[in-house]
């Protein structure tokens, strides 16, 4: 269902870049890196998803936390402007991950967040995708007293492609 729709898409908007894959630096630097592959739904809208991790410790963490966590980020974008994926959007996401102690405790769980932010996408020379937004988030990516609970400001920073 979900190809077919993109399918649908892309030939709609067949003349502008339907699809996106982007990384966002902040997270990667924080120590959760994530890919997004984005695709046009229709002139208003776009659905993300792409693989999330959290591998290693990132500049904010203060004392080691032997853990890591897998799992799946997804997330849908409504633009102001009929331009998809350019412009002012809108966008929820949700990351759902497996979380585990990688310190011999052998502890692990489900976690994740929420997050709800605006921001805007350009495409510079009809490839290059550069993105930026902010918002709130809510944290359940916690074991055993290691990363954060809580809500949270949320920062979106991608780079990327178009096509």
């Amino acid at each position: 269902m979900f190809a077919l729709a993109l399918a649908a898409a892309v030939a709609a908007h067949a003349d502008e870049p339907s699809w996106t894959i982007t990384v966002d630096p902040l997270t990667f630097a924080i120590g959760y890196p994530h890919l997004q592959v984005e695709g046009v739904l229709s002139e208003r809208f776009s659905l993300y998803a792409g693989p999330h991790a959290r591998l290693f410790n990132g500049i904010l963490t203060e004392e080691p936390e032997p853990f890591r966590g897998y799992g799946l980020e997804s997330g849908l974008r409504y633009f102001f402007r009929p331009q998809a994926p350019v412009g002012p959007w809108a966008m929820y996401r949700q990351v759902v991950a497996y979380i585990h102690t990688t310190d011999g405790t052998e502890v692990s769980e489900i976690g994740g967040y929420s997050s709800a932010l605006v921001g805007y996408t350009g495409i510079v020379g009809d490839w290059l995708v550069l993105a930026g937004g902010a918002g709130f988030n809510y944290l359940y990516y916690d074991i055993e007293g290691m990363g954060a609970s809580g809500p949270f400001v949320a920062l979106h920073t991608n780079i990327g492609v178009a096509f």
